[in-house]
């Protein structure tokens, strides 16, 4: 899923330490938050959102781990969830440099917990999908999912910038929810060879194609069609709610033209590729940079 980059903390302590730490975060990320641009009072609860997120991603998609104990690590990760919101701390510890910051925040920012739960809901489809083979049956389907895998991150920093009117919360939606999905447009040269699929079934059917089709090098020209049309759609979800950017306040506001703008350049990419990113991955570059500061200014 689409999350929010934060700058690299200091390396976590052994497990055995008493000490709270921030585990260090390696990913590549396409769009930046938290940066120089965040109004300064806000970084340390958008960290810790982010961290929370990023370690339940990884408990949910990193390693070699079964899926009975990927399901067991986030329900106890839900369970030391449920004792920061609670102002409470975990007695184990394993998580505390997650849950400490993210206490403070809820505590500090009165932080919605149930959107929080969001999020683990999704890493549980996501592990429970992957396991039993099954995908998403129609947009629908796919866009339910959305709705816990990436708008409650929208909504959460619309919570802390002080925007809560029900216009603002559809748009953040559909930019959160563009954002996930060109997430998966860009990765599925990650996705399908670890059976995970987020290519709507009845979608796949319009081209003439099956799931499986869609790792057939003798189907790739049906393949690349599909993934320019999701691309097409995506585009047009992210430019419906671009007006957000209008409405957060201060620097806050143009760090999120950023992120639209990284968004639409992911599809530049992939549209540039004629959808053929079944064996290779967009990515944003340094040499991007300049332009999407142009189109920032410009929206």
């Amino acid at each position: 899923m689409p999350l929010p980059h934060s700058p690299a903390p200091p390396p976590q302590p052994p497990s055995q330490a008493p000490t709270p730490a921030v585990t260090p975060i390696t990913h590549y990320e396409n769009f930046p938050v938290a940066s120089w641009l965040c109004p300064a009072h806000l970084r340390a609860p958008i960290a810790a959102i982010y961290h929370f997120a990023r370690t339940a991603d990884d408990l949910a998609d990193e390693g070699d781990a079964s899926a009975a104990q990927r399901l067991a690590d986030l329900q106890a990760y839900r369970a030391a969830l449920n004792l920061a919101c609670a102002g409470q701390v975990a007695a184990d510890g394993r998580w505390a440099w997650v849950f400490g910051p993210l206490r403070q925040a809820v505590a500090r920012h009165h932080l919605p917990p149930e959107l929080l739960h969001a999020l683990l809901d999704a890493f549980v489809q996501d592990i429970e999908k992957t396991r039993d083979g099954t995908g998403y049956a129609n947009e629908a389907a796919l866009m339910e999912y959305c709705q816990r895998s990436a708008n409650p991150v929208g909504r959460l920093l619309l919570h802390l910038y002080g925007v809560a009117d029900a216009q603002a919360l559809a748009w953040s939606d559909g930019i959160c929810s563009a954002l996930q999905l060109i997430n998966f447009w860009q990765d599925p040269s990650r996705d399908l060879p670890r059976a995970r699929c987020y290519f709507a079934q009845d979608a796949c059917a319009q081209w003439n194609l099956s799931p499986a089709d869609l790792q057939d090098p003798g189907q790739a020209q049906r393949a690349d069609a599909l993934i320019a049309h999701c691309a097409h759609s995506a585009r047009s979800r992210m430019e419906r709610s671009a007006a957000l950017v209008h409405r957060v306040p201060g620097r806050a506001g143009w760090e999120l033209r950023l992120v639209v703008q990284g968004g639409l350049r992911i599809l530049d990419k992939i549209e540039a590729l004629g959808g053929q990113v079944l064996h290779t991955r967009p990515r944003l570059r340094p040499w991007d940079a300049p332009l999407l500061l142009w189109r920032a200014l410009w929206m």
